[in-house]
């Protein structure tokens, strides 16, 4: 085979949770009273529009997500009998990995700034003659193509900037021609109509503000592309990385985080929470202990200590964990559970409040009365009405778990220094923000990618807790 696929353990969960997220689609697709939130959010113009960004980092988190190793170079192929073996490298690379891999490979010797063709500091460099003297050398790839910097970069920046945005205006004028297109042959009206309704925004699906979202960042995806193949658009790290490399490989560890510690967390405040509300007595109490114990524990000690046995864990059975990708797997998966364990706290909390309410409502006491169990009852008429309390929680809590991803790997008890994460590229640059020159593209960069993540997560949360919860009224987006 000319790969050799690797199914890392986050990667098994984040299809298994897609798996998830695909038959809620299709069960809340048959139901009316499902279907009408989900209406709701489609013609938000906010919403849709924080929904195109989200959508853009879920794309990126996913074919991250695709691991593989790739045969050794050079290798002479093994003959064990009829069957020819292959060696494979010890490196899992990812699908990103080969689609920015200029990015990857193009490391230079440390820091240097963003669209730079000097290193930032000064170092001793030899002339052709013998002499010595102080100067900052040439990049090795980032702007190596010119011949005079000083007098060439700006012009090849603006020309190449320009042919970047060209591009991009052509695929985002594709997009439009498409969506258009699509929108004439659905409806049956004159493409002149169409694109008149699309121009002032009179579409039930506010097409105008996901076109608009879309244009910008094709814009900024096709810019990024045609000078990330120059220069280091956000500058290097200390070792010489990319830092855009960096930045859009630390999106996958942003969402398992948010993600799979949501799917650890809901059967436990799920389960709990109902059975407190409804059984009441000695299983409230004991639900109640539990988590109350659990609240009181600080949180960031908790982690610590299980992250700390996990590395004492891996440190005397290294043979489970052959390659650095899977002893940083490992860890991440780690840490979600911990996460997971330490957040359920406050959801089982306000799903007991509402089962306590829904108990004594009549449809649950006729039910009770036609002789239907405690599961049925728990399972077809009170799950089935917390579930809009469910939603906004994992759609609130999921921009926290971002930041909190990047607090626990400031203070050294996140995920491994290995992977790649916002959290480990702030934690790197903190001691370089008192340096003087100051390095501080790493930083901004983590900080504006994560930003925008936060960012979009939260506006999108706030139309679902609007769309899904019945006691906030409803407001209609402008038409």
């Amino acid at each position: 085979m000319p790969f050799k696929p690797v199914l890392l353990w986050t990667d098994a969960l984040l299809y298994l949770l897609i798996a998830v997220a695909a038959v809620t689609a299709l069960y809340a697709s048959r139901r009316e009273h499902l279907r009408a939130p989900w209406r709701h959010i489609l013609r938000h113009r906010l919403g849709m529009g924080a929904f195109v960004v989200l959508a853009v980092y879920i794309a990126v988190g996913l074919v991250d997500s695709v691991h593989f190793r790739l045969p050794l170079a050079g290798q002479r192929a093994k003959t064990d009998g009829a069957q020819t073996q292959t060696e494979y490298s010890s490196e899992v690379l990812s699908l990103l990995d080969l689609l920015v891999l200029p990015l990857k490979e193009r490391v230079e010797k440390t820091y240097s700034a963003p669209f730079a063709t000097h290193l930032y500091a000064k170092e001793t460099i030899e002339r052709p003659d013998g002499a010595q003297l102080r100067d900052f050398p040439r990049l090795r790839y980032g702007g190596a193509h010119l011949a005079d910097p000083e007098r060439d970069r700006a012009w090849d920046l603006a020309s190449t900037a320009a042919r970047a945005l060209a591009q991009g205006t052509l695929a985002w004028g594709a997009l439009i021609v498409l969506i258009v297109a699509w929108q004439t042959r659905r409806t049956g009206d004159p493409w002149a109509r169409v694109w008149g309704r699309l121009l002032r925004g009179r579409t039930d699906i506010p097409w105008r503000v996901i076109l608009l979202t879309s244009g910008a960042l094709m814009l900024f995806g096709f810019l990024g592309a045609g000078l990330g193949m120059k220069y280091h658009v956000f500058g290097t790290d200390k070792v010489g990385s990319d830092v855009l490399y960096l930045s859009l490989k630390s999106i996958r560890t942003g969402l398992v985080i948010g993600t799979l510690t949501t799917l650890i967390m809901l059967p436990f405040a799920i389960l709990l929470g109902i059975m407190a509300g409804y059984f009441k007595g000695w299983v409230d109490d004991v639900i109640q202990y539990v988590y109350t114990t659990l609240s009181s524990i600080p949180a960031v000690l908790l982690i610590a200590a299980a992250i700390l046995t996990l590395q004492a864990y891996m440190a005397l059975h290294p043979e489970r964990f052959d390659t650095t990708a899977v002893r940083a797997d490992a860890r991440l998966l780690f840490l979600c559970i911990i996460l997971g364990i330490t957040s359920w706290t406050s959801l089982c909390r306000l799903l007991r409040g509402e089962t306590l309410k829904l108990r004594d409502v009549e449809y649950i006491q006729a039910a009770t009365v036609l002789g239907a169990g405690p599961t049925t009852i728990m399972i077809r008429h009170i799950l089935p009405n917390v579930m809009h309390i469910v939603l906004i929680t994992v759609a609130l809590d999921f921009s926290g778990l971002v930041l909190a991803e990047a607090v626990l790997s400031y203070v050294g008890v996140g995920v491994d220094p290995s992977t790649i994460s916002w959290g480990t590229m702030i934690n790197s640059a903190r001691l370089e923000m008192a340096r003087e020159p100051m390095v501080w593209w790493s930083l901004a960069s983590a900080f504006t990618f994560m930003f925008t993540l936060v960012l979009a997560a939260n506006l999108f949360s706030d139309v679902v807790r609007d769309a899904f919860d019945p006691r906030l009224a409803r407001e209609q987006p402008k038409a």
